[in-house]
């Protein structure tokens, strides 16, 4: 079967490798329909985290047609569609039934890999994989591409939201203007939020950001930015702040523009080096976060919001590239051509 593989910074191709094959009994073989690049794939492609060359790829979202089941699997069958979420909850230890599936304590590897691929090996899946009704063949493209988004970025977006602990009347900050901080924009219009700023230099994403329901932009950065979003609350700062980064510099500046007593949504990958605890604790300032739970999310309502039509996260996906052309659609996205590259693997 042909799986992506990390080749050296900066170039990612196609090889042909044994298709994965059932080694545990919570193992689930998928056959991958929709893929895609996320940017924390990029932290590898552009040389910042360093891993050895010729690496398995990092993708870890995909959908796709349950193809084999281990003897412990019961709750899906073989010719299942199904989401195959980038964390591996058990459904019944105490993280999981507090909602914070991404912090699973019963499996020991919590995270995919190797999803830009056209099957994978799906551990420890009886509770963490998510029934979508129907087919492939039943959905527009639009909507496999909302569905894929719960694999990932919608439930990620969807946690900076809670974990920030987002209300009804609450003015929001989103720093980050990819796939991650756009679905933020949703999750905070979903809990009520009054007000919802924005922080993208690219005209594409401010747009899209205002389809879903930005009200404000503020495209500066460090003091100028922290300056700008504090007049648009009038010197207090905002309620809630989902940092969807990751960086030393996002991070500073999520913990300057939050009121005293706000929580910070911490969804970006962690890249700082060191970490500002003096401000936090003199303005009262929470920073929460982590893993999105999102088997939680998207058997609660998050699917149900996509299929219903309440939301419309695909829209992320602005192109699409076959498999085939990973390397390319790596490149697009650090060249921030595109927001998310979709990766088209099968029809199911």
């Amino acid at each position: 079967m042909k799986d992506a593989i990390l080749v050296k910074k900066g170039q990612m191709a196609i090889k042909d490798v044994a298709k994965p094959t059932i080694q545990k009994p919570d193992d689930v073989i998928i056959k991958v329909v929709r893929a895609c690049v996320c940017g924390s794939d990029l932290w590898a492609y552009r040389g910042i985290d360093q891993v050895q060359p010729n690496s398995q790829n990092s993708g870890h979202e995909s959908i796709g047609i349950v193809e084999e089941v281990g003897s412990a699997i019961t709750t899906v069958k073989p010719g299942d569609f199904v989401i195959a979420p980038f964390t591996h909850g058990c459904g019944h230890c105490a993280a999981c039934i507090a909602g914070y599936d991404g912090a699973c304590l019963g499996h020991d590897n919590n995270f995919s890999s190797g999803n830009q691929a056209e099957y994978i090996r799906f551990e420890h899946g009886q509770w963490a994989l998510i029934k979508i009704p129907g087919q492939p063949s039943d959905y527009s493209e639009g909507m496999l591409k909302s569905l894929l988004t719960l694999a990932d970025v919608m439930a990620t977006g969807y946690h900076a939201a809670r974990t920030a602990r987002v209300s009804k009347g609450d003015t929001v900050v989103v720093f980050g203007d990819g796939a991650v901080g756009l679905c933020g924009i949703i999750a905070a219009k979903l809990r009520g939020a009054k007000r919802i700023i924005s922080t993208s230099r690219h005209a594409d994403r401010e747009a899209l950001a205002k389809e879903f329901g930005a009200t404000d932009n503020v495209p500066e950065r460090g003091d100028e930015g922290v300056k700008k979003i504090l007049a648009l609350t009038n010197g207090a700062g905002a309620d809630a702040v989902l940092e969807c980064v990751g960086t030393e510099e996002s991070t500073a500046e999520a913990l300057q523009i939050g009121r005293p007593g706000a929580t910070i949504g911490r969804v970006g990958l962690p890249h700082t080096p060191k970490m500002d605890i003096a401000t936090p604790f003199y303005k009262g300032v929470a920073i929460a976060g982590g893993a999105a739970s999102v088997t939680t999310y998207d058997k609660k309502f998050l699917l149900k919001a996509v299929l219903d039509g309440k939301i419309n996260p695909g829209k992320v996906f602005t192109k699409s590239f076959k498999l085939d052309d990973i390397n390319a659609a790596y490149k697009a996205m650090a060249e921030r051509k595109v927001i998310k590259s979709l990766l088209v693997v099968s029809n199911g």
